[in-house]
């Protein structure tokens, strides 16, 4: 079914390991008591560069020789992969190019331009960012190096699986941040191959869920793009998806789809009863806990707190109750 092993795992845990922050692995009492089940969270927003994508970026930069590097590299991206891409390029003597459309908050575009990509800003969705990726890659010469339909992606981000399995060995049920589906498809790999019997779940937005909508149909499908609170959640999983595809629809024991009220609500718990800053994206696992939306809760469950790069005037009108908080923040 695909390419990405569990050895495949461990050797990109081996590669990546002076990388990437081992981040903590912390029990949450106020989720604990609201579920009455044991809930640990992986606080992987603690990253270096505010999410878990440093994790694929480092392990495929890594597996290119000089001349790879040499070329630069390019992809498109929502936000927090261009970043840790350009991360990665940078540290290892590359350079990259990053292409978003204009629904990536402002916040994420400047610290990618911070890291000395090259930016271009494209279109109005995921695919027009991809399409002058790909027009880059075939004229330019630059290696395409893609938010999560690649096998060192997925193999790099299935590492946050290994950290979890051995912060929690009995882990029962993991909800994961579901978009693309590098992270639920690597994270379902690396735990299934130490616990098959754990279920997978994907938790994405009600408003433009490409995967949720493609295992429906049974194939890749396009959906429209539109803002969310969960900003990186958006864009589709190409309609020549090779290996997130087929993974997540084999692995994934259920989609949760959440509306933008309870992302919110997720991020409001997130800051004022966990102490922590989180974007959408990073907030899905608690706000679908809250919505009470995962039926028959096997314990214990570790959530993936994916991400922190949110902007901070939108956040503050969260945590504050405003009724439409993405006003003015696309």
């Amino acid at each position: 079914m695909s390419v990405i092993t569990f050895d495949t795992i461990q050797d990109a845990r081996r590669r990546i390991t002076d990388y990437v922050l081992k981040t903590p692995f912390v029990s949450s009492p106020a989720l604990s008591h609201f579920c009455g089940v044991s809930v640990g969270m992986k606080l992987e927003h603690y990253q270096t560069t505010g999410s878990f994508k440093l994790r694929g970026a480092t392990n495929a930069m890594l597996r290119l020789n000089q001349a790879e590097r040499a070329r630069g590299v390019v992809a498109a991206s929502t936000g927090n992969h261009g970043r840790a891409l350009s991360h990665a390029a940078r540290a290892l003597g590359s350079r990259a190019t990053i292409c978003m459309s204009r629904l990536v908050p402002e916040n994420k575009v400047s610290e990618i331009r911070r890291l000395g990509a090259d930016v271009r800003i494209i279109g109005c969705s995921q695919d027009d960012a991809q399409e002058e990726a790909d027009r880059l890659a075939a004229d330019d010469g630059l290696l395409m190096l893609p938010p999560f339909d690649h096998p060192d992606i997925i193999a790099g981000q299935a590492t946050l699986g290994l950290d979890i399995v051995d912060a929690m060995p009995d882990v029962a049920t993991v909800l994961v941040p579901l978009s693309g589906g590098g992270l639920a498809a690597g994270v379902a790999a690396a735990i299934k191959g130490v616990r098959p019997a754990a279920q997978i779940i994907g938790i994405s937005i009600q408003r433009c869920a490409a995967m949720k909508a493609s295992i429906d149909a049974g194939h890749p499908v396009k959906v429209d793009e539109v803002p969310s609170l969960a900003d990186s959640l958006g864009g589709g999983i190409g309609l020549d998806n090779e290996l997130t595809f087929a993974m997540c629809q084999a692995l994934l024991d259920d989609v949760v789809l959440l509306t933008e009220s309870e992302i919110a609500t997720g991020i409001r718990h997130a800051y004022n009863e966990e102490r922590e800053i989180l974007e959408g994206a990073g907030a899905v696992g608690i706000a679908a806990l809250l919505a009470g939306k995962i039926a028959g809760l096997r314990e214990p469950i570790a959530l993936v707190l994916s991400g922190r790069n949110i902007d901070m005037d939108l956040h503050c009108r969260i945590v504050s109750g405003e009724t439409n908080p993405l006003r003015n923040a696309i």
